[in-house]
């Protein structure tokens, strides 16, 4: 392959190697450390690897390195066989691979751009798989990667030329735009120079879906109420966006190297920065020795926010304000509003009948630049919500049975996830949130819920809106909207307490949220550790789960079992003060939970509440259980009330009223 990527006719360069990543764990070794080269023609789709998530790709730790040449050195450190890194440190690089090749779902989990950085910048130029998940997909294509599939992996194994057209004759016009250009950046520098032009927008006018809409509205070059529908390529403007301590770094330095060290935002009060994530990086012992770089991430953020003037909500005296998703709700997302993060959990917006959702850095770093952002109207699939939550259940229950049936089938992916129905008024905004906050779980492109007078009661106490200000921004679905996923009727009433179990990644099973059991069907778990916290649970409804359970205990007598323990860690100062002034912060100290200040922490390895060997058994709130991510044991995703009450039995344990009587 040449320098001038990408070339019009692609094949393999001579020397080069192809890596299959396969559920047999010894395979990747002999491919890596023994010179096996493997044809696709001897493999079959079902032994590659599933659901390979971004953890796996850069762990944590990795990412405490902002310069995509160091994260590439450490490519995939999270697949871990009988306790030990399938990849050593640089076993990518050495191996002299350009083409990767892996199953369904690929890159799964967070939006972090290092992903597909450690790919990129160990050699990769292709990659290959059966299908993407949206943001990872969206990454490759930023930084100019082609992504084929099996069949063009055998014709290139072959000997063949594939031409570049092939690999992009998939995409819209404007995603071949950037792919052929060799990613966003210079796609950007050739449109503002006018080497290059849109194609004109032709949508006739027809229904439109909740998500359709907010980007309609949001076109720029097109006359007001131009319609648009699924896979137009458009300009939108964005109503904002924020970025934290683990991304920021590299959309600083990104602006720096394309636009000089000068570099300006044309609307910087519309963005923001958190200090939420690596708060308490240094609980976890295994990211001890990279404290310095995490010490270089928080310097670089400041930098930028001082660079720039952006919305600041760095932590004071070692505390955060809260975790980005649940502030910027609390804070500054609007009813209608198009927001764009460099978190995947930024979907936890739509619970306000917005659009929001995450990108990469270098997608973040273009948009603050510009104010506008490339979008690909996404496909919708629709959820009518009926009846109520039986007692004992939660808004997480019903979001893992989404994940365990219609994520599954791959019905959610890369997927508007809109909400509505007479059910959703039985949910409370803070629940809509949990569903919306797990859209990316599910590999969906985000959720969005209907508005009603209860979204409004919420934000007028928030933010203090107006109510007939947001009435006109609001957002409903248009009779006759078409949901490329279908409409999915859920009854509440027949949602039962939920797992997602941790799989056994040893055996190629890898510990997903889309596992989901019944507790009723998964017999005795004993748990060391129980965890209520991270965006998805620690808002205000949460901590009143947590305080329900905790006061039915304490009302038995009873305190967190011995040999377990209990952590709950606050969303937000303002989820903190209202635990104290309702007294639940008293009750649950009283009972034995462990609290912990607001922020990022357990959830992504980086705090109390992490397992610390590999016998551990967690019973967690949060909203992923990928394979080493909250540390080396075994972890169980639940509901609020079924960590509590399990903090409690010491065992998985469903909750109902009067248990502990």
């Amino acid at each position: 392959m040449t320098e001038n990527w990408p070339p019009e006719k692609i094949s393999l360069s001579p020397g080069k190697r192809v890596l299959f990543l396969t559920k047999d764990l010894d395979l990747i070794k002999q491919q890596l450390y023994d010179g096996l080269n493997l044809k696709m023609s001897d493999i079959s789709p079902e032994d590659l690897l599933d659901d390979i998530n971004t953890d796996v790709m850069t762990p944590a730790w990795v990412c405490f390195d902002h310069d995509p040449s160091e994260i590439a050195k450490n490519a995939y450190a999270g697949l871990m066989h009988d306790g030990m890194r399938v990849f050593s440190e640089n076993a990518l690089i050495n191996g002299g691979f350009e083409v990767i090749v892996s199953g369904q779902r690929k890159g799964t989990g967070s939006s972090r751009e290092t992903a597909a950085q450690c790919e990129r910048w160990a050699g990769i130029r292709i990659v290959i798989a059966s299908s993407f998940a949206p943001i990872h997909e969206r990454n490759n294509i930023n930084l100019g990667q082609l992504m084929g599939d099996y069949e063009m992996l055998e014709r290139l194994q072959n000997g063949e030329s594939v031409s570049l057209e092939e690999f992009t004759s998939k995409y819209d016009p404007v995603t071949r735009l950037i792919v052929e250009n060799g990613g966003l950046f210079p796609f950007a520098e050739k449109l503002s120079s006018n080497q290059i032009t849109l194609p004109p927008l032709d949508t006739p006018n027809s229904p439109m879906t909740m998500a359709e809409k907010i980007i309609s509205r949001n076109l720029v070059g097109h006359v007001e109420g131009q319609c648009v529908k699924p896979h137009d390529p458009v300009i939108a403007q964005v109503q904002g966006g924020y970025s934290h301590e683990f991304t920021t770094a590299q959309v600083h330095t990104f602006l720096s190297e394309e636009y000089g060290a000068d570099y300006s935002l044309p609307n910087p009060n519309k963005f923001a920065v958190f200090e939420d994530h690596l708060l308490y990086a240094a609980h976890n012992p295994k990211f001890v020795p990279h404290m310095h770089k995490v010490q270089t991430l928080r310097d670089l953020q400041v930098k930028f926010q001082r660079h720039t003037g952006v919305r600041d909500y760095s932590a004071v005296d070692g505390v955060s304000p809260g975790i980005c998703h649940q502030v910027a709700r609390e804070e500054f997302i609007e009813i209608g509003d198009f927001i764009q993060a460099t978190d995947s959990h930024t979907c936890m917006g739509g619970a306000s009948n917005a659009l929001t959702y995450g990108v990469g850095a270098t997608e973040y770093a273009s948009l603050v630049y510009s104010g506008f952002t490339f979008v690909k109207v996404p496909e919708s699939i629709r959820f009518e919500l009926t009846g109520v939550l039986n007692e004992g259940c939660t808004a997480k229950d019903v979001i893992l049975f989404i994940l365990s049936d219609h994520a599954r089938k791959e019905l959610t992916l890369n997927r508007s996830m809109e909400f509505g129905g007479p059910g959703l008024s039985s949910l409370s905004i803070d629940e809509r949130a949990t569903l919306c906050n797990m859209a990316t779980e599910c590999s969906g492109r985000t959720g969005i819920c209907e508005v009603d007078d209860a979204l409004y009661d919420w934000m007028e106490k928030a933010q203090g809106l107006d109510r007939e200000r947001m009435r006109k921004l609001s957002v409903m679905p248009d009779e006759g909207a078409k949901y490329d996923g279908g409409v999915h009727t859920i009854d509440l009433s027949q949602i039962v307490p939920m797992v997602a179990h941790p799989g056994n990644p040893d055996k190629g099973i890898p510990s997903d949220p889309t596992n989901g059991a019944n507790i009723s069907d998964i017999g005795k778990v004993p748990i060391n550790i129980a965890y209520g916290g991270s965006c998805t649970a620690g808002k205000e409804d949460d901590m009143a789960y947590y305080a329900e359970v905790c006061q039915a205990a304490d009302d038995a007598g009873l305190r967190v079992k011995d040999g377990v323990e209990f952590y709950i860690q606050y969303g937000s100062g303002l989820v903190k003060d209202l635990a104290a002034s309702k007294g639940w912060h008293d009750l649950f100290l009283k009972v034995g939970v462990k609290l912990i200040d607001p922020g990022c922490g357990a959830c992504i390895g980086a705090g109390p509440g992490v397992s610390i060997n590999s016998e551990q058994v967690t019973v967690s709130a949060i909203n992923r259980n990928f394979q080493g991510r909250s540390g080396p044991g075994k972890l169980y995703l639940a509901s609020p009330l079924t960590v509590a009450a399990s903090a409690f039995t010491g065992e998985i344990t469903a909750w109902k009223k009067g248990f502990f009587d």
